[in-house]
């Protein structure tokens, strides 16, 4: 790690330091969001189950981003510790170690997705009538998984080196070449919905070599397989800085696959209405992810070398600057509804069933940056119960005991609203945690070797 990182990181304006690092990560994250998006458009020219079998696949790819940045970060938050307590050598064996361990993940997903390619559609939430065409797009998603799971983690390696304009490169590259591919794949060959997985599988693909080149340039640590360890250390690392994102992201897709069955249940209408609020939301959240992106590595690297009022410093400007953004967002969320979800299709059942979804997202929306924040810090700083549970809230504690009871009592308009009651539980949860959280930092806190001295 260069030494101005180091400088920077631990001894630069706060504010200063954010901003820096989130601008390229709320590239990245915008850029991820329109692989998502670029799919959503194309295939509503198609027709609504084109629409509705990518919705429903997005629940795969939440798994699939569980496991990236189950290593990802893990092995990103344990970097940021290590070389803010200058320990190098700890810090490129865990580079290895993650980054392989997340392409075999990939690998063996991939392996057990194919072979049970249409009992995992039916699972996800898949009808009869779009069981086809998710086939047909899970497919390249699946070939694809391990170069999705190596490049999360790379990706995140990288943001928490303090090095994230090499993360953006390669997401930058990745979405252009989906951009440019997937309508040629999907109209002028005529692969449709397939012809969609196929551009994101390319988009990943120069994704993962853009930023394996970006590990190679001066000042960021270099993957190298003779440092990859199967020792229990690392492991346990992996685990306490990626488990947070495994639950947050797992239960997400459990989350995503109960929605669309309890949906699917008002026609294929539903499921794509929902789907895209799915995809709209993300793309605002992604704003949010790439500012608290900014601040785990300054939360490393501060927390490492015991600065600890730098750590509540920083959380506490990002608070401010992600509420206000979410509130602007609210509220024209609320007021051009159903153009945004007209741009996506054209359909005058899927525009009323996800104009109210959305409305009622908005909602609550400003609450989200609070819980995602207080979630980031927990992570960073190695506190894996109290990182765990908030991760498990938004989408699981709360959601899905939700999603089980507001339809029986509401029908549509319960799956419409589940996701706003259950921000709005996470949130008071979140404060008490964070609440915690600061009366307990530095008080036995742990090193990056994960013992209390």
């Amino acid at each position: 790690m260069a030494k101005d990182n180091y400088t920077f990181l631990t001894s630069s304006p706060v504010h200063e330091v954010i901003l820096k690092l989130a601008g390229p990560s709320i590239v990245s994250m915008l850029a991820t969001s329109l692989h998502n998006l670029v799919s959503t458009f194309y295939v509503g020219r198609i027709s609504t189950e084109a629409t509705a079998a990518v919705g429903v696949s997005f629940a795969l790819m939440a798994i699939i981003q569980a496991i990236g940045f189950l290593f990802g970060q893990g092995s990103g938050n344990f970097l940021s510790r290590a070389l803010g307590a200058k320990k190098d050598t700890q810090a490129s064996v865990m580079a290895a170690t993650g980054f392989i361990y997340a392409v075999l993940s990939g690998a063996l997903m991939t392996l057990f997705g194919l072979l049970f390619l249409s009992p995992l559609c039916s699972l996800l939430g898949a009808t009869e009538t779009i069981l086809p065409q998710t086939r047909s797009y899970l497919l390249w998603i699946l070939l694809g998984t391990p170069v999705m799971t190596g490049a999360m983690a790379l990706n995140n390696q990288l943001r928490f080196q303090g090095s994230a304009r090499f993360a953006m490169y390669g997401v930058l590259a990745g979405a252009l070449v989906n951009v440019v591919l997937s309508p040629i794949f999907i109209f002028v060959v005529g692969m449709g919905v397939g012809g969609a997985g196929l551009g994101v599988f390319c988009g990943q693909s120069v994704n993962l070599a853009v930023m394996w080149w970006g590990t190679r340039r001066p000042g960021n640590i270099r993957i190298e397989a003779r440092n990859f360890s199967t020792g229990w250390f690392y492991v346990k690392e992996i685990l306490a800085g990626g488990t947070p994102s495994l639950t947050r992201q797992g239960l997400a897709s459990i989350g995503v696959a109960m929605l669309n069955v309890a949906a699917g249940a008002y026609g294929d209408v539903a499921i794509a209405g929902m789907s895209i609020v799915g995809r709209v939301t993300f793309v605002i959240m992604s704003v949010v992810i790439g500012i608290g992106q900014g601040y785990q590595p300054l939360c490393g690297f501060c927390y490492g070398a015991h600065l600890y009022d730098r750590v509540k410093k920083g959380f506490w400007f990002i608070i401010w600057v992600g509420v206000a953004f979410l509130a602007v967002c609210s509220g024209l969320g609320m007021a051009f509804a159903q153009p945004i979800v007209r741009v996506f299709r054209d359909d005058p059942e899927v525009v009323d069933i996800g104009s109210v979804a959305l409305r009622w997202q908005m909602a609550s929306l400003p609450l989200c940056a609070v819980i995602m924040y207080t979630n980031m810090m927990m992570q960073t700083t190695r506190r894996p119960v109290q990182a765990n549970i908030l991760a498990a809230a938004r989408s699981g504690i709360f959601f899905i005991p939700l999603i089980l009871l507001l339809p029986r009592r509401f029908a549509l308009l319960g799956v419409q609203m589940c996701q706003t009651w259950s921000d709005v539980l996470s949130f008071v949860l979140a404060v008490a945690i964070a609440i915690g959280g600061f009366r307990t930092m530095g008080r036995g806190a742990p090193h990056p070797s994960g013992s209390t001295k």
